[in-house]
């Protein structure tokens, strides 16, 4: 059964949709967000990987600042993202998804615990793994490119990064997808014929089926050996 849940986190309480498999976990994941909020995307999301056996959570990373933010993609709800996403911070974003895995190691029974992340999110679960230990896939998190520059965190990373990007985004450019692979020479880093938030199968404007499907399967691949 899948519901909302409360983490207790520094930050304070934090909504989370938790999202279980039918049978034993074979693992943790924390989803972590677009800024549009814990939305009906994301929570088909963290279904979809519970799923394939994962028990899930999907925090609610504004709570600290708007409780039950859900905006749309137009324009206003981009804009008001930005916001909210600027105000949280990363840091307190990093300690939502601690307090997740915490969660997740305690009622689960799960010893390994994971992340995967969209645009925002991509960037914090980069974070998860580089600065965690929390293996992580991060889809077109065009926030990463400042980070790729402190050597104390790509020299040693915690943790492996799957990284997907589309061809064509225009907020990550060609030379920023290839910081990733100058910077994190050990992580798989994978191109699509697609632009940004190409998995974002609600919005026919970004949604790209094929390139979806693809970095899903190397998402299942990359958990399934990462997770084990």
């Amino acid at each position: 059964m899948s519901q909302w849940i409360q983490l207790d986190t520094p930050r304070g309480p934090v909504a989370a949709w938790q999202a279980r498999p039918a049978g034993p976990a074979r693992a943790g994941l924390v989803v972590v967000q677009e800024i549009f909020g814990a939305n009906a995307h994301i929570r088909q999301v963290a279904e979809g990987y519970a799923g394939q056996g994962y028990a899930v959570l999907a925090p609610a990373f504004f709570d600290p600042v708007q409780r039950g933010v859900e905006l749309d993609y137009g324009p206003e709800g981009f804009a008001r993202g930005r916001e909210l996403a600027a105000a949280v911070g990363l840091d307190a974003a990093l300690e939502i998804v601690e307090a997740a895995a915490a969660r997740l190691r305690a009622d689960a029974g799960v010893a390994r615990v994971g992340t995967v992340g969209y645009c925002w999110g991509g960037t914090v679960a980069m974070l998860s793994a580089l600065k965690l230990g929390l293996p992580s896939v991060s889809y077109y998190g065009a926030r990463n490119a400042g980070f790729l520059e402190d050597a104390s965190l790509v020299q040693a990373p915690r943790a492996p990064v799957l990284f997907h990007f589309g061809q064509d985004d225009a907020s990550i450019p060609p030379e920023a997808v290839e910081a990733h692979r100058r910077a994190l020479p050990g992580m798989q880093v994978h191109t699509y014929p697609a632009g940004h938030a190409f998995n974002r199968d609600v919005d026919p404007g970004a949604f790209e089926p094929a390139s979806a499907a693809l970095a899903l399967q190397r998402s299942l691949d990359f958990l399934a050996r990462e997770l084990a």
